[in-house]
C-alpha cells in the first residue's frame, strides 16, 4: 500500500522532473526493534518508483557494517541523500509532515550540486580551518 496520497504522488513526481543528476536515497534499516523504520523504507522505496534519476538503496544496520561505517550511520532509520558526490546529507528518523518537504528539496539540492548558499556564506565557511558538524533536530507536533 503506497504511503503518499495520489495527489502526493503526483506532487513528488513534479518536483523531481528534470535532476540535473542521478541521486541515490540510501537507506538503513533494521527488521526488529525499530520504531518507523519499516515505514520510512516504504517512503524510500515509493519516491524512488517515483523518478528515473533517483534510486532506492537498502541496507540492514547491522548486517550491512561496512555500508555503515562508509556513510557514518549511528542510528536507525537513517537516509543517506548521495549524488555525484557524497556531501553528508542525512535524515534520521522518518521524513514525516514538514520533514518530508525538506527530503525532497536535498535530493533536488544534492542532484543540482548546489547548496543555494550565498557567496558571502561561502567566503565566511572557507574560512573555517578544521571540521564542524551540524545537526539539526526537529520533532513532529
Amino acid at each position: 500500500m503506497p504511503m503518499l496520497k495520489d495527489e502526493d504522488r503526483e506532487e513528488v513526481r513534479k518536483q523531481l522532473m528534470g535532476l540535473a543528476s542521478p541521486v541515490r536515497l540510501v537507506m538503513f534499516t533494521q527488521d526488529f526493534e525499530c520504531n518507523f523504520c519499516t515505514e520510512t523504507r516504504e517512503l524510500v522505496e515509493e519516491i524512488g518508483s517515483l523518478s528515473d534519476e533517483v534510486d532506492a538503496v537498502i541496507y540492514d544496520f547491522a548486517a550491512d557494517s561496512d555500508e555503515v561505517d562508509r556513510y557514518g550511520i549511528d542510528k536507525i532509520p537513517a537516509i543517506a541523500v548521495v549524488g555525484e558526490k557524497d556531501y553528508g546529507v542525512r535524515f534520521y528518523g522518518i521524513p514525516s509532515g514538514y520533514e518530508f518537504v525538506s527530503l525532497i528539496e536535498a535530493i533536488k539540492m544534492v542532484a543540482s550540486g548546489q547548496s543555494g548558499l550565498s557567496d558571502a556564506t561561502r567566503e565566511a565557511l572557507a574560512q573555517l580551518d578544521e571540521p564542524v558538524h551540524f545537526q539539526v533536530f526537529v520533532t513532529p507536533t
